[in-house]
């Protein structure tokens, strides 16, 4: 009870000064802020008192919307991006080398052999030989069963509206109507069946396109068609997925042993002034290109220094990339792959990599470019990958996170979440097989369809985030003829000996490949994020509009949260009288009527002493019997108790 009344004596004291109304409360404030309009409203006459009420609500409302407009713009976190130049002694990048061609067609040609005579028979299809001089007739009998697995149909398209599908190795034709409605394509020709009759066109009339034929499994009516405007493109494409699926049961050991070898590709090196070799190189196999070596990735040693710029302080290479060994279905393009990256990252040379042409000498001048942006909230970047729900399956060849292992790594999940089994380009977890036509009969038409599906590509473009730091290697690339026709004797002379230990040349210029890697110069540039909008810029910009508008300033703002505070003891004190009135009303609810005086108990009694006698003067036979179960009347109870009745400040006292 002390603590209630302690807390009302508080309340009074607090809100002695503005009043015990809000609008005494609201005058008290007009009156003594010190922000320019209120005070006016108050003092000034009827009508100067309304402008002034207008002007002040007005650019109080502008001061509140400049106020949003500058809190949304701080909200958004946006970035300025600044460039700086500096010059110091810079990490020489990791340089990875490539052949453009896998594998060395003597190793793997027991492999596709009957691919490759497949493709061989359908090339003579397609370009439709004179009669007599195919070479179908004299060689074994084809193997069907690998073609009919991913097929190669011709797309006549003569009739634009109904076209027809021709398979090359049968006698049946297919509308392609028909065969998107549900009908399905017999497979019944042979490997000698005749070329259709409709091929037989000029160029000029040339309506025929080339296509592989994609189904969920074999036999299956739900096929896709990918088109290709040429029948090169068309070949590639289907040697490439045919030969996916026979590669990928190959053991990865032997895939290695079957792709170049560092001492056969490395025939020279030299980093400034100091000789390397092949051991200075570490080997890693990638899927497109077979063995990769990589100098300076910093895996095992610390990253290599250049001491100066200019192509005498840079990497020297001569590669030999052995042409004549190509896979001739599988590599259209000859020559080097490579690629310039940081330390202990994985070379994605599909994307990021750049050809060397064989009989060159190409020289690649560097430029480095840092990035530096900023995290959360104002990008949404990583600093290591840890924070991406994408698990890192490049993480098994201790690379650091890239948003291209990301996001390779989240297509190969879904590969494997959906087709159930894993892509022979990408690396595998663990418990997972590569695909291949026998196991997963379906896996093609799976991967394509996913591949082109807008909707998981997006899902891994969310999922995948840049990361915060990144540095970019610039290359400025220029080629000559190498070795030229003077030296190029001795040239090829020298390097078959080192190599063969051979006094014969067993080296040609279609094989030889001449790089040199330097920095043009050690400028680098940096690139770094800063915050467009910072707290002192927000509460400067607040305080500058709060200022122009209504001439106030943070005191203004503290008086403004005084009256806030003040309304609120008011409210509380309101409610306090408001709970306190509606408990007087509940007793008086309870005892509706006033307490009983004196003289009307008094004139009770007595009334109650008359109605006594006259019922004792009545007959016996007259006087009615009490009701059964009725007690008999307690006439102690009507004596008056003045001390118990009334109140201790009642007058009677």
């Amino acid at each position: 009870m002390n603590l209630k009344k302690y807390f009302i004596r508080a309340l009074h004291r607090l809100q002695k000064g503005p009043g015990y109304t809000y609008k005494e409360l609201l005058v008290w404030y007009c009156d003594n802020t010190n922000t320019h309009g209120p005070k006016r409203i108050i003092k000034e006459g009827p009508k100067k008192k309304l402008i002034w009420f207008f002007l002040t609500l007005l650019f109080a409302s502008l001061v509140f919307w400049q106020w949003g407009i500058l809190i949304n713009t701080y909200l958004s976190y946006n970035v300025t991006s600044s460039l700086s130049i500096g010059f110091k002694t810079m990490k020489f990048p990791a340089v990875t080398v490539c052949n453009a061609n896998p594998f060395k067609y003597s190793e793997v040609k027991h492999l596709l052999k009957e691919l490759d005579r497949l493709i061989e028979v359908a090339l003579e299809r397609i370009l439709q030989p004179a009669p007599g001089n195919s070479s179908e007739n004299a060689s074994p009998p084809l193997d069907l069963e690998l073609w009919h697995q991913i097929p190669l149909v011709l797309i006549d398209e003569h009739d634009k509206d109904n076209p027809v599908i021709v398979d090359i190795f049968e006698r049946n034709q297919t509308a392609l109507g028909n065969q998107t409605a549900g009908g399905n394509q017999t497979a019944a020709g042979n490997q000698t069946a005749a070329p259709p009759a409709q091929a037989n066109t000029t160029s000029e009339e040339k309506k025929y396109k080339l296509a592989v034929k994609l189904c969920s499994h074999q036999g299956s009516d739900n096929c896709t068609y990918r088109n290709f405007t040429s029948a090169a493109q068309a070949v590639t494409e289907w040697y490439i997925l045919q030969s996916t699926s026979i590669l990928s049961k190959v053991p990865l050991q032997e895939r290695i042993r079957m792709g170049y070898q560092a001492e056969d590709m490395i025939l020279a090196c030299l980093y400034g002034a100091e000789p390397c070799n092949y051991k200075n190189f570490t080997q890693i196999y990638h899927p497109d290109h077979g063995n990769c070596y990589i100098f300076n990735w910093g895996m095992d040693e610390e990253a290599l220094n250049s001491s100066n710029p200019g192509a005498e302080f840079g990497l020297k290479l001569i590669l030999d990339i052995s042409q004549q060994d190509y896979i001739p279905y599988l590599s259209s393009a000859a020559g080097a792959r490579l690629m310039l990256h940081q330390q202990k990252s994985f070379p994605f040379l599909k994307d990021q990599g750049i050809y060397a042409m064989a009989g060159t000498e190409t020289s690649i001048g560097v430029l480095v470019d840092e990035l530096e942006r900023m995290g959360y909230p104002y990008s949404d970047c990583t600093m290591n990958g840890s924070d991406v729900p994408v698990k890192n399956l490049y993480s098994q060849y201790n690379t650091s996170y890239s948003i291209q292992a990301c996001l390779r790594s989240c297509f190969q999940n879904h590969m494997i979440e959906i087709c159930g089994c894993g892509h022979y380009m990408f690396p595998l977890p663990e418990g997972v097989n590569y695909c291949n036509n026998e196991d997963n009969p379906g896996w093609a038409y799976c991967y394509s369809s996913l591949r082109s599906s807008i909707r998981h590509r997006q899902i891994c473009i969310d999922s995948c985030k840049e990361t915060c730091n990144d540095t970019q290697y610039k290359m400025t690339i220029s080629m000559a003829d190498w070795p030229s026709e003077a030296s190029e004797d001795w040239i090829f002379h020298i390097l078959s000996y080192e190599r063969d230990m051979s006094t014969n040349v067993t080296l040609d210029r279609n094989g030889i490949i001449k790089l040199n890697i330097y920095f043009q110069e050690y400028n680098y540039r940096t690139i770094s994020e800063s915050a467009a909008t910072t707290i002192v810029w927000l509460l400067s910009s607040l305080g500058g509009q709060f200022g122009f508008w209504m001439g106030g300033s943070v005191l203004c703002l503290i008086e403004f949260g005084e009256i806030i505070i003040d309304a609120l003891w008011i409210t509380v004190i309101n409610m306090i009288s408001w709970c306190k009135g509606l408990k007087q009303k509940r007793v008086q609810a309870r005892y509706p009527d006033a307490p009983p005086t004196v003289s009307e108990l008094v004139e009770a009694h007595t009334n109650l002493g008359f109605q006594h006698e006259d019922t004792d003067a009545l007959p016996r036979d007259e006087v009615l019997p009490p009701e059964p179960g009725t007690p008999p009347p307690n006439y102690d109870s009507l004596r008056v108790q003045p001390l118990d009745v009334l109140g201790p400040d009642s007058d009677a006292e």
